[in-house]
């Protein structure tokens, strides 16, 4: 725990104008982005007297190292900076709305030849006009299954487009009369254009043209007897009132607005948005955070509204009159100051846009019903996370208790190697934290160093690899001094992303993830590093050995503070080094739960790896030292006969059979096969079952008997 007066800027240094401010912690991770017309007075204020601060706001001072800032003009500038730094850094004690889902939207794709209709999720795009968000995809088919009788525009997709069009003959949406059939020429480009802006202008709430139109219809059709087609409209009109129904009209007088409602406790605070366009509720969003850091509603309503708008550009009407920024905001509370908070949202728009509390009316009316449900939704994520949380919590107090550790391990590392008789030797790194997978963080290495199954061998060198580069991290980070908290950084092409690792060996990042490589920040570069982030706990895949040589290891390094420990997978026993007897956790233990799912992510994560590297090694195997025989010959060979087994017992008149393939060549290939010696077979360890050539080893991918999981090591 830090002294804030060992990094408190000396007086006269923080200039007294608008800014942002960056906190940073002893591993030059920023931990906290702020804004302030008054750089002076705000940073002093995190100085006074840490009793008479904020519960929140004295950790947050207590575990930064160091305080930065930049100099901005304008106040509007201030929160632009501070909105990039915050989706840049991903600080940990400023306030995070996390979505819970991904909101799908009502979607005109404009910008093609024949506008389709459909349901869309993720970033917008160019040409499209959307409509929404809503709370559930059922519920955009059903208002769209509804307005197909009126607009009956095409919503296939485009295989099917191409091959009704090749064909000749529509799909059944437009035999039933849902689709006026674009691809059969039913109806020109130019016609079904229109229709489709017909549907969009419905959309967006222009409702009362086409109800009057087809009306007047109906009555024509009425007065002229023409009763089939009477029924048919009066059919079209009850279909248009339905979907009507489905978004209730709540403001008279055709409003676009976005209304945003707080529901908070000391803990937590949910977050409700309805999006009302053309007077009516298009769409529904909501978000929950954890309060970090010392925050008021009016705080909370801001980070709401950067998080709302803060990707946005261009007005509401050029996304289907329903997204973007609209021309009201209505909110519970104002932040303080409001002007520059409006002045970025209209520079958004790219028009002027009110920001307010509704103080009478329906939009008051309304707003209350947004706060109804922000209440509700924070009553159901307590309820949800409640059970969870505190499962998590449990486990890792028994973890604690149960390795006598004075805190409970927050971050735990796993390692297992996985290898198949000593062939293709990996390890593979997984990251724990609060509990829970921190998959950007996963790592996987390559034991080159020497061949063979010496599982305590590579334990070692996996873990004086990994701890000599957070050494190396660390002493990189004690050398960076900066002269100026405001040193601006420089750009580095590289990143950190792309270091080797400290033996020379390139280490790879957890594959399946989205989510950028964690770890402490590089001072030069404002980047993540890789293994620059100490664990309170180091988990091995296995028994008294393999936790000695691990413990050896971070002895040699002269790492004490790390605790390790081996979880065996025979009697699911834990091993802690220097003891001739395990720790045994009940089988209902919740942290031998934790510590199993740990080590199980582990071993996936090797043997994926170790399989990959198998089926590459496997694919082309003998063939590769034939003379004049290059890959995409030696692929079709394997793909013709399927094995190298049948390979080698084809004559040269079938391998002539293959495309490519001619008798010199033929010959060359059998005399090459038969004059090497068979490869033994290879054995699967945790079943002593042969791998054969021609089985699913060919593939990559060792036979496992039904019902069994695999386990140990490169199985």
């Amino acid at each position: 725990m830090a002294d804030p007066s060992s990094y408190r800027p000396k007086p006269g240094q923080i200039p007294d104008s608008p800014g942002v401010y960056k906190f940073r912690d002893e591993h030059r991770r920023v931990i906290y982005v702020g804004k302030a017309k008054s750089l002076r007075q705000r940073l002093s204020s995190y100085f006074q007297d840490i009793t008479n601060l904020h519960q929140r706001t004295a950790t947050m001072v207590t575990t930064a190292a160091s305080v930065e800032w930049t100099v901005v003009t304008t106040e509007v500038e201030a929160l632009q900076l501070e909105y990039s730094w915050i989706k840049e850094f991903d600080p940990r004690f400023n306030v995070k709305y996390r979505d819970d889902k991904s909101y799908p939207s009502l979607a005109v794709t404009m910008n093609e030849d024949f506008p389709r209709v459909q349901v869309m999720r993720g970033p917008k795009r160019k040409g499209v006009r959307y409509f929404g968000p809503y709370a559930h995809a059922w519920a955009i088919r059903e208002t769209v299954d509804l307005l197909l009788r009126v607009f009956p525009v095409r919503t296939c997709s485009a295989g099917v487009f191409k091959r009704s069009a090749q064909i000749g003959r529509p799909c059944l949406l437009g035999y039933i009369g849902k689709c006026s059939a674009p691809c059969v020429e039913r109806i020109s480009p130019q016609d079904h254009r229109e229709l489709a802006e017909e549907f969009c202008d419905f959309m967006a709430g222009h409702t009362g043209t086409y109800i009057r139109r087809l009306e007047q219809r109906m009555k024509d059709a009425a007065a002229a007897m023409e009763y089939e087609q009477a029924a048919r409209l009066r059919d079209d009109l009850e279909a248009l009132r339905r979907a009507m129904e489905k978004n209730a009209v709540v403001l008279a007088d055709a409003t676009d607005a976005d209304l945003i409602a707080v529901a908070e406790d000391e803990l937590e605070a949910a977050v409700q948005i309805f999006h009302v366009r053309g007077g009516r509720v298009r769409g529904q969003r909501g978000w929950v955070t954890d309060k970090v850091e010392a925050v008021d509603t009016a705080d909370l309503v801001e980070h709401a509204l950067q998080q709302l708008y803060g990707d946005e550009r261009g007005d509401a009407e050029q996304s289907g009159g329903s997204g973007g920024v609209p021309k009201e905001v209505l909110v519970p509370v104002l932040p303080s100051p409001v002007e520059p908070l409006a002045q970025w949202l209209s520079d958004r728009r790219g028009s002027h846009v009110s920001l307010r509390i509704p103080q009478r009316g329906d939009k008051k009316d309304l707003m209350a019903t947004v706060q109804r449900n922000a209440q509700q939704a924070l009553a159901l994520h307590k309820t949800r996370r409640a059970s969870d949380l505190t499962t998590r919590s449990r486990a890792l107090e028994e973890i604690a208790a149960a390795l006598d550790l004075d805190t409970a391990p927050l971050r735990i590392e796993c390692y297992d190697i996985s290898h198949l008789q000593g062939d293709d030797v990996v390890a593979s790194m997984v990251v724990f934290e609060d509990g829970l997978a921190r998959k950007s963080e996963y790592r996987r290495f390559q034991i080159k160093s020497f061949a063979g199954q010496d599982d305590v061998r590579s334990m070692h060198e996996v873990i004086s690899r990994r701890f000599r580069r957070y050494l190396q991290e660390k002493q990189r980070t004690s050398e960076w001094e900066p002269d100026q908290p405001d040193r601006p950084q420089d750009a580095d092409p590289a990143g950190a992303a792309s270091d080797p690792t400290a033996d020379g060996t390139a280490d790879h990042a957890a594959d399946g993830s989205d989510e950028p490589a964690g770890g402490p920040i590089d001072p030069d570069t404002g980047r993540p590093r890789k293994f620059a982030y100490p664990p309170q706990l180091v988990v091995v895949d296995g028994g008294q050995p393999q936790v000695a040589a691990a413990r050896r290891a971070l002895d040699e390094l002269g790492i004490a503070d790390v605790f390790v420990c081996g979880l065996a997978k025979r009697l699911e026993e834990v091993w802690v080094p220097g003891d001739d007897d395990p720790v045994i956790l009940p089988r209902s233990s919740e942290g031998l739960y934790l510590l199993q799912r740990i080590r199980d992510e582990a071993h996936r994560f090797a043997i994926t790896y170790q399989r990959s590297k198998r089926s590459k090694s496997m694919k082309a195997g003998a063939l590769d030292a034939v003379p004049g025989l290059g890959e995409t010959r030696r692929q079709a060979l394997l793909k013709h006969f399927g094995s190298l087994k049948r390979l080698r017992a084809a004559t040269v008149e079938e391998i002539c059979e293959v495309p490519g393939i001619g008798r010199r060549t033929a010959e060359t290939v059998a005399a090459a096969l038969a004059s090497a010696a068979p490869a033994a077979p290879a054995v699967n360890t945790a079943t002593g079952e042969i791998i054969e050539e021609d089985g699913p080893a060919a593939a990559g991918t060792p036979p496992v008997p039904p019902g069994r999981r695999p386990r140990g090591n490169g199985t």
